[in-house]
């Protein structure tokens, strides 16, 4: 790596510290397969592409074998135990590979009974960035291509996991790309900033990436795709598209761990994490509430306080 004088901070993260990170998973993943700790492994194998990664489930060591972790590595895994692979959980208890956003939903999804923490074996892996959306992948990170989300990551460290894979390393000096477009939207007059947010949903085609690519989004059925009674418009039209947006923004409020997957696989670049971060601050603001690593008894808009913020009550 190539290194300032802050040795946790550096100016490009090299390819060599991702094979580290790939050894050491392929180490303890192919350990907990053969004594049996575990029935599979969800992790990255490397893509069709060059310089791609794709989810996967892995079951025998040969397999574990070719597991990686790249900048590429940058889906949500946790998804794959509330929907594609739902019934993997059923066979035994489960790896997972899991950076600190992905450890927040997991934490998230815990909080609210859909997995079990004695169900996984969580191999965390200390994650300096992955790479943002349609960037060159040069197998180096650097500021020209790492996400948006990560320039502002806390959660480098992947508290909480059975095992970890790397040392801590970050960029330096990363602009906070998304902390000033959220400041810029903030200081809109209302009218402007109700303009901006409805120019974007209107190109909103409805195809639902948004909720299938995230882990909070496990009911068997959407509410959202009911028509008898049709609580949202399901046809890509301005009226739908705003109350799909704004309804999910809120049922997310107080659960989304930022993994900023809905946005990466929007097809019309919809800003959907700076909604979703506002929410986060929201809530933040009015009850000292941040989704964590950890799982907690309830969110705060799942319980009452006595001392809540009760001001909006005209």
């Amino acid at each position: 790596m190539n290194a300032k004088a802050n040795k946790n901070q550096v100016t490009c993260i090299e390819p060599d510290y991702y094979q580290a990170i790939t050894e050491a998973i392929r180490k303890e993943a192919v350990k907990i397969l053969k004594d049996e700790t575990v029935v599979g492994v969800v992790g990255y194998l490397p893509g069709r592409r060059k310089g791609t990664a794709s989810p996967a489930l892995v079951t025998t060591v040969e397999e574990a074998e070719k597991l990686i972790f790249s900048p590429a590595c940058v889906n949500n895994l946790s998804v794959y135990l509330t929907k594609a692979k739902k019934g993997v959980l059923k066979q035994g208890k489960v790896g997972i590979v899991a950076k600190g956003c992905d450890m927040r939903a997991l934490a998230g999804l815990m909080t609210e009974s859909q997995l079990q923490r004695e169900d996984l074996f969580i191999i965390g892996v200390v994650c300096p960035g992955v790479y943002g959306f349609g960037v060159e992948r040069t197998g180096t990170l650097t500021e020209a291509n790492i996400a948006r989300k990560c320039r502002e990551c806390t959660v480098h460290m992947p508290e909480g996991a059975d095992v970890a894979a790397g040392t801590h390393a970050e960029l330096a000096d990363l602009t906070p790309e998304e902390a000033q477009e959220m400041a810029r939207i903030e200081a809109m007059p209302q009218a402007e900033r109700w303009a901006f947010w409805k120019e974007h949903f209107s190109r909103c085609i409805r195809c639902m990436a948004c909720r299938q690519v995230c882990p909070f989004c496990y009911c068997e059925q959407c509410l959202c795709d009911k028509n008898r009674p049709q609580a949202v418009e399901s046809s890509p039209r301005p009226a739908g598209n705003m109350a799909w947006h704004l309804v999910r923004a809120m049922h997310l409020a107080g659960r989304c761990g930022g993994c900023a997957e809905c946005e990466r696989v929007c097809p019309m670049d919809i800003p959907l994490n700076l909604l979703n971060r506002r929410m986060a601050q929201e809530l933040k603001e009015l009850y000292d509430f941040e989704a964590g690593l950890t799982p907690v008894d309830k969110g705060p808009l799942n319980e009452y306080k006595e001392n809540d913020d009760q001001s909006f009550i005209k």
